[in-house]
């Protein structure tokens, strides 16, 4: 009771959490409900925070993990204890891979009957921590304010990633009145700690332009650590006034138009087999990059990496490390570069080589687009995909890709043109983001198209999801290239096919003509089944024109392709 005899109002911990995520800005939270976390997220909506509910915790994560990266801020998971935590896993392991800012929210068993075979008990902190930066246990509710803050201020600082938080039951029951909520809530707000800039030393800077000055063939390649950044601006200034060709990471394509005059995506071996400085940018010397070795690049090339964790520059032992994040490196290296300015003209002889290797790649692929195949092969509806995006403008849909055929040519043949406009497997090679990555796009997104181009087995990772795309009416469409399995179904050697099953399907083989288009129009959406260049164009054009959730069932060859796409070698 208060003084005037009046029963103050109480707050359990449920309601504490919501209010500490509130005032952490976040507006946006992804999961699935059940014991003991429904009441959370219903006091989070209540609170003005807007709750996407999925089928599974799975694809749940991939959507705040994604989240995290197109907005800057992390993407929040909310999951049921035990079972649930376990399935949120693969969210928090794929923000880790990418970098990406997310906090996996879990509830848990009663700390008075832990290790007594509890419902859905499990030592979730011991089960995250692989693929965690940070995760905290609030034993109490006075620890949630402070808790919550610790989580969301890991996950954006330094190198981005996932970070965890455990919160018992018997917690979200606790309560305490609302003025000791604000108490709370106000010192830990007050405490929280800002991490402080990092400041490239200008010896540093002078040694790197001093290096990329004196280049023959110099090389930019910039990743998603330079699109988190929001570096494009710098990246472009950077560009411009060196005159240098740059290669953009898969997901990094769309910081500058893939139709730029110095773009070398085509001319990829060239760039980097011959180029003597590479500068990179938010970039890791990961499989993606051949690990910066021979034979892919130059024994003798130099590297000047920027990139915001000492340990990944300490790691991959470059000619030159710059640490700190990306936007204000490139910022500094602009003044510096001003001042004394330098620029590889057109006619420079790297310069040359790589225009003309572009052109002569651009050129075979076009011969090679502009043949129809019916049956499809991936090419001819990529190309009609391609032209059907770009007659839409700005702003260009977000396109989410998987898939090992379907990502890999699409890769090649699909054009972006506008910064983090890309989502696809990523470092990590993740098959079954795509709906989960449709719907963070559509949420951060909302005034955007999102176009998902997937082959049928990434789309089978996710598909109940479209219910999801349905459920909120989010301007998706989702192409499936149906080949009828993995790869393309039964590719076996006629030797391969033996022994007491050897007439049950092939591993790679799934159900010919799944009517895949069919699933989306069971909870109200549009269905379109296609196997030809009229009927796609005809279902792109209404599908995009309308704006709903769509599923365009695209019938391709199943022995277009090849096994693994690109990986091959590692099958």
């Amino acid at each position: 009771m208060g003084e005037s005899g009046v029963k103050s109002a109480l707050v359990d911990g449920n309601l504490l959490i919501a209010k500490a995520l509130v005032r952490g800005g976040i507006d946006r939270m992804f999961g699935v409900v059940g014991i003991p976390v429904t009441s959370l997220a219903n006091r989070a909506v209540a609170l003005g925070i807007r709750f996407i509910a999925f089928h599974n915790e799975q694809s749940a994560g991939y959507a705040a993990s994604a989240y995290g990266y197109l907005t800057g801020r992390p993407g929040i998971l909310l999951t049921v204890s035990g079972p649930g935590c376990v399935h949120g896993l693969a969210g928090l392991s794929n923000a880790a891979a990418n970098a990406w800012p997310m906090v996996m929210i879990s509830g848990s068993c009663d700390q008075k009957d832990v290790g007594r075979g509890d419902f859905q008990e499990l030592d979730q902190l011991a089960a995250v921590k692989p693929f965690v930066k940070f995760s905290v246990k609030a034993k109490n509710i006075n620890e949630i304010p402070n808790s919550v803050f610790s989580v969301l201020d890991h996950a954006g600082s330094g190198r981005p990633g996932g970070c965890y938080l455990d919160i018992p039951s018997d917690v979200l029951h606790q309560t305490i009145t609302e003025s000791e909520a604000n108490k709370l809530l106000d010192e830990a707000e007050n405490s929280r700690k800002v991490d402080p800039i990092k400041i490239v030393a200008k010896e540093e800077i002078d040694k790197a332009i001093s290096l990329i000055r004196k280049a023959e063939r110099p090389l930019i390649v910039f990743g998603k650590g330079a699109a988190i950044a929001r570096a494009e601006d710098e990246l472009k200034n950077l560009v411009e006034k060196t005159g240098i060709p740059f290669l953009p990471t898969p997901m990094g394509k769309g910081l500058l138009p893939d139709s730029h005059d110095l773009a070398a995506t085509a001319a990829r071996s060239l760039a980097i087999g011959e180029c003597d400085v590479a500068v990179v940018i938010g970039a890791r010397l990961n499989w993606l990059l051949h690990f910066g070795e021979p034979p892919k690049w130059s024994k003798d090339v130099k590297f000047i990496l920027i990139d915001i964790d000492e340990e990944e520059i300490k790691l991959r032992n470059p000619y030159l490390g710059l640490i700190g994040d990306a936007k204000r490196i490139l910022q500094v290296l602009n003044k510096e570069i001003k001042d004394d300015p330098f620029c590889l003209g057109r006619t420079h002889p790297w310069i040359e080589s790589i225009t003309n290797k572009v052109k002569e790649n651009v050129s075979r692929m076009e011969v090679q687009l502009s043949k129809v195949a019916v049956p499809f092969d991936f090419l001819t509806p990529m190309k009609i995909i391609r032209e059907a995006i770009a007659s839409l403008g700005s702003p260009a849909p977000i396109l989410v890709s998987e898939g090992a055929n379907t990502m890999d040519v699409g890769r090649s043949v699909l054009v972006q043109m506008e910064p983090r406009s890309r989502l696809d497997a990523g470092t990590w090679g993740t098959m079954g983001v795509g709906l989960g990555y449709c719907i963070a796009a559509a949420i951060a997104s909302p005034d955007r198209l999102v176009v998902a181009v997937e082959g049928d087995s990434g789309f089978g990772f996710s598909a109940m999801e479209v219910e999801t795309l349905v459920r909120y009416e989010l301007p998706v469409v989702v192409i499936v290239f149906n080949n009828g399995g993995v790869y393309g179904g039964d590719r076996r050697c006629r030797n391969e096919i033996t022994g007491p099953y050897k007439d049950d399907p092939a591993p790679t083989s799934f159900v010919p003509g799944a009517a895949y288009h069919v699933l989306i129009e069971a909870f109200g959406g549009k269905g379109y089944l296609v196997g030809t260049p009229e009927e796609l164009k005809s279902a792109l054009d209404e599908s995009f024109s309308a704006r709903k959730p769509a599923v365009i069932n695209v019938t391709i060859d199943p022995y277009a392709g090849s096994e693994s796409g690109r990986m091959e070698h590692k099958n």
